[in-house]
């Protein structure tokens, strides 16, 4: 199943809404070895001419809630900072892998790991904004902070298929380890308007905490986008 298949909206109720915004990824070239030890079984690391990628994410979630529910103030706006790689299941579906999602929304984390079994964390987080710029701050509790600083281009442009671009940003399936094995879930969305971004501030800490090496290096690749509107569907097999 190709990305531009799952772009399609699914037939199917959405279970919940979002808007996801003043997203920063973040992406190190990785050694796709490496990355497959870290897969459970039925998973294959996707790459791009031979290359795995590991990437964090730091952005707001805004106006999150059922699908009949109006946003409730003071709950469905956070922030959440992920860490995460690209993946195949046996299907050939190409999907993210989540290593970790910090939040700071207690009821969003209960949800996400009992309803989609992804391995949120509780953290004290921060974002405020000047001049355009974003800083960006994480911290869970007895784990170093990180911070990123990032400031958003105004002119957009989508991704070409077939470039890294497209590899990286047009993901549409997620997979999750349930209790009861391997599950897929979907969202749907425009394709990203994608946008340059100036990093200012920037550490690997998230990374770290995942398990992975310090790669002693600025990300190989960085992009940004200034979000995007969200259905979010639940698990099928």
């Amino acid at each position: 199943m190709s990305t531009l298949d799952v772009r399609q909206q699914p037939q199917r109720a959405h279970v919940m809404r979002q808007r996801w915004e003043k997203l920063a990824f973040l992406h190190w070239r990785w050694d796709a070895e490496t990355i497959q030890r870290t897969l459970p079984a039925g998973l294959t690391v996707d790459t791009f001419q031979g290359d795995a990628w590991l990437a964090i994410v730091p952005f707001y979630m805004r106006g999150i809630r059922p699908r009949f529910c109006p946003p409730v103030p003071g709950i469905s706006d956070f922030l959440e900072l992920n860490v995460r790689t690209y993946v195949r299941d046996a299907q050939g579906r190409h999907g993210v892998w989540f290593y970790s999602l910090d939040c700071d929304q207690p009821l969003a984390v209960w949800t996400a790991r009992t309803f989609f079994h992804l391995p949120y964390q509780h953290a004290q987080m921060s974002a405020p904004q000047a001049d355009g710029w974003i800083d960006y701050q994480c911290q869970r509790r007895g784990e170093s902070p990180s911070r990123f600083r990032y400031r958003l281009g105004t002119e957009t442009r989508h991704a070409v298929p077939g470039t890294l671009e497209f590899f990286l940003a047009e993901r549409y399936l997620l997979l999750s380890q349930t209790p009861r094995g391997l599950r897929c879930g979907q969202v749907h969305h425009t394709p990203y308007p994608l946008a340059e971004v100036e990093l200012d501030a920037w550490d690997v800490n998230p990374l770290l905490q995942a398990g992975f090496e310090n790669p002693n290096r600025p990300p190989n690749h960085l992009i940004g986008s200034p979000g995007v509107d969200v259905k979010v569907y639940a698990l099928t097999r």
